[in-house]
This record gives C-alpha cells, structure tokens and sequence, in this order.
C-alpha cells in the first residue's frame, strides 16, 4: 500500500530549530502537511484533537518527554495505533530497550540527514 503523503504528520521538540529541520526534511520527501509542539503535553493535545499519521518526538524535553507521550499515545485507544518515532541524541541500551518496550515503531539517532529519515520512515511505513 503506498504512503499517503498527504498524512498529517506531527513534529514534536522543544527547539524550534530541531522542528523545522525535520519540517523541511519530511517537506523534501514529499510530505505536505506537517505540524509541530513544543513538548509533550501540547502534541497530546494536537493528537488527541486531530488526526495525525505519524508522530515524530524529540526523547529528552521538559515537562513531558518523549518517552512520556510516547506512553500515553499507547495507552490512548484512540491513538495506540499511530505509528511513532523517537529522535536522539543518545543510543544507549538502555534507552532503545525503554523506548522498545513503550512500544515505538523506530528511533532516529541525532545528527541524521534525509537519507536516513526516509529510510527510518520507509521502515515504519512502506515505501513511498
């Protein structure tokens, strides 16, 4: 099944300059609409009022982490099932086993560029 680039997609971090980079990558791989929070409490929020196919979060933010809204969008029935990636600047065990066992669909280690982000969602989502 081909990927509906036309997905809402949700962009989550608390640098502004880290949510517009990941913008103008999913932009360059052809992704049209493409929104942002700045922590985990406000992507909540937009997930919760919304319809979103895919969730992009920063791990370490105040005051809700990504590992944090990562548990509450799987433990929501509506939201359970969106797939999720987890953006970061380590790549210790034990955080892939956490985030593993939370139940995110792929993590992205910082720096990536686009080439890597396409492969990471290809993975999540089917090729496009």
């Amino acid at each position: 099944m081909a990927v509906d680039l036309n997905m809402n997609v949700l962009v989550v971090d608390d640098y502004k300059t880290m949510v517009r980079i990941i913008g103008n990558l999913l932009k360059q791989l052809g992704f049209k609409n493409v929104d942002d929070a700045a922590d985990g409490g406000e992507a909540l929020g937009k997930l919760r009022a919304g319809s979103f196919g895919l969730v992009i979060s920063d791990w370490n933010m105040e005051p809700v982490s990504g590992l944090e809204l990562l548990k509450q969008v799987r433990a929501d029935d509506k939201l359970k099932a969106v797939p999720f990636i987890l953006v970061t600047a380590e790549s210790k065990t034990e955080n892939v086993v956490a985030a593993k066992a939370a139940g995110v669909n792929n993590y992205i280690v910082k720096p990536f560029n686009a080439e890597t982000l396409k492969g990471k969602l290809q993975a999540v989502l089917g090729p496009f």
